[in-house]
């Protein structure tokens, strides 16, 4: 019965820590947003991060992976489980629209995404965590990681580094506009698609418009190229399968009456497992060469993989599920289960190699019905939900990992 009184007690004074330092979460989290940097530029983010657990006592790694990535550890007085927890903290190539009084003073970069309030939402998080270290049994790693948005991303490098070998388990959060505040939205299993990249350049014989007969025709290859590939969805997969193909670039600019010698094309692919990714990537290829042959031309393919569809362990989901179902907590005022995201995220790859699970927070701004999705430039969140994010982590926490 003691030890159940000072779990409890613990947990309560962790979730009182969080409660009465909501300001000051707002606060870093406007800083943040006033200060973008792009992906594998965060130099001066990093810089905020490392002086933010200056004098704190944890082990701080820093220009892990890649890029500017941190792990900060806090090692509790007795031993057990080693878990990670993950903020990313990079912005967009984004010129923002919003009225907000703390807007972006980088012109053209935009936190667009929320890494913000996620950086935001851990730094606290973790110096409540360290205070309250002696009533930890084992290890917390805070993953404050760079470049989540472009690829190849910092997760992976991260990952590869070795720091993270010893994870029992992981976890991590997004904010999600398409939620009010107080939702907390998961998803067992494939939960986000894996994306990849290509690249597809045709050089046919350019010529004059009025006499195509003594040319091959690049952009003729090109356009039925972007109408064909598009079978590979709808005649290649299984109805039951999820799969995206997009062409996002057609560069075929020239004189209107000049048939054109080159066009470059790129383009995005999403699916929800390997099985359908090996599958697009083959029929792509061989669409390829049915255009070289049909039109004469040469065909020259890049085509690269980026991250890998999210798995969430079943198992860690359903406990988290339970652990925050069973919170009665007055922030979370529903758990809810969603669909599978088209959306990529690098956060699978530490999902790869540690069971663990990604949830979503509601953030939609108090009295918006059609909020502007992540990526927009007039994206923005409900601050309120930096609390929820932290409380929802903290549950995770205390409960999974014998904190007393």
């Amino acid at each position: 019965m003691q030890r159940l009184a000072k779990i409890i007690q613990t947990k309560q004074q962790l979730l009182d820590l969080l409660e009465s330092r909501e300001e000051e979460m707002i606060e870093i989290r406007r800083h943040l947003h006033q200060h973008p940097e792009l992906s594998f530029q965060e130099k001066e983010t990093a810089e905020y991060i490392i002086n933010f657990y200056k004098g704190k006592d944890v082990e701080i790694e820093k220009n892990v992976g890649n890029g500017y990535g941190i792990i900060v550890t806090i090692k509790g007085d007795r031993p057990g489980k080693t878990i990670g927890l993950r903020a990313d903290f990079d912005a967009l190539p984004i010129q923002e629209e919003t009225d907000v009084p703390f807007k972006s003073k980088n012109d053209g970069v935009m936190h667009a995404c929320g890494h913000d309030g996620h950086t935001a939402y851990m730094l606290i998080l973790a110096d409540c965590l360290i205070r309250l270290k002696t009533s930890i049994a084992g290890t917390i790693k805070i993953i404050h990681q760079h470049a989540e948005e472009t690829p190849p991303g910092g997760a992976k490098s991260i990952v590869e580094s070795g720091s993270l070998d010893d994870l029992d388990a992981v976890f991590g959060t997004h904010l999600s506009p398409q939620q009010p505040v107080g939702v907390v939205g998961y998803r067992s299993g494939y939960a986000m698609a894996g994306r990849s990249y290509f690249k597809l350049r045709i050089q046919g014989k350019g010529g004059h418009g009025a006499s195509p007969h003594r040319a091959n025709d690049s952009i003729v290859a090109g356009a039925y190229f972007v109408t064909a590939i598009q079978t590979i969805i709808s005649r290649r997969l299984n109805p039951f399968e999820m799969g995206v193909v997009t062409i996002g670039s057609f560069d075929g600019k020239g004189s209107f009456n000049v048939i054109k010698d080159a066009v470059e094309l790129e383009g995005d692919v999403r699916y929800m497992n390997d099985a359908t990714k090996e599958r697009i990537e083959e029929e792509l290829q061989r669409m390829v060469k049915g255009i070289e042959v049909e039109f004469n031309v040469e065909c020259e393919l890049t085509y690269t993989p980026d991250y890998p569809p999210l798995y969430n362990d079943p198992t860690k989901t359903g406990e988290v599920v339970s652990i925050l179902e069973s919170a009665n907590d007055p922030v979370i005022t529903k758990l809810k289960e969603l669909s599978p995201s088209p959306g990529s995220e690098d956060f699978s790859y530490y999902l790869q190699k540690t069971p663990g699970t990604f949830f979503f927070i509601g953030c939609r701004p108090e009295g918006v019905e059609k909020p502007y999705f992540n990526h927009h430039p007039k994206f923005d969140i409900n601050e309120k939900a930096l609390l929820v994010s932290a409380k929802s982590v903290a549950h995770v926490v205390c409960d999974c990992f014998q904190i007393e």
